[in-house]
């Protein structure tokens, strides 16, 4: 049972564990990202939930975690063109987190290290 509850000082402890993560600020809010890059923030658009965080991941990662926990996962048309994954910080539990943060590092890692030609 989880006893701390999850926060963005939550996110922003796993994910400075990662590999060239730096606090940021995104639209004035805190955000966390790779070598400039946008890894994580607090959703900021009002269609998203309170206490949600926006994780950047691929649009088929996402699919399956959606389908695979809709009461933690979800997404709203605003974000639906992003490769984004909105989370409810409420209902994750931390290791599914650490994961989640995980594969975000990878995709926005994989992102930074693309060719701006291909």
């Amino acid at each position: 049972m989880q006893k701390k509850k999850l926060d963005f000082d939550t996110v922003r402890e796993i994910a400075m564990t990662l590999p060239d993560v730096e606090d940021s600020t995104i639209h004035g809010a805190p955000s966390l990202k790779v070598r400039g890059r946008l890894l994580t923030c607090p959703a900021l658009h009002r269609s998203a939930e309170p206490n949600t965080l926006a994780v950047r991941i691929g649009m088929d990662t996402r699919a399956q975690l959606i389908t695979a926990d809709p009461d933690v996962y979800y997404v709203t048309d605003h974000y639906v063109n992003c490769p984004t994954v909105l989370v409810r910080l409420s209902r994750i539990h931390l290791q599914a987190l650490r994961d989640l943060l995980g594969m975000s590092w990878l995709f926005v890692n994989a992102k930074v290290k693309r060719s701006p030609h291909k």
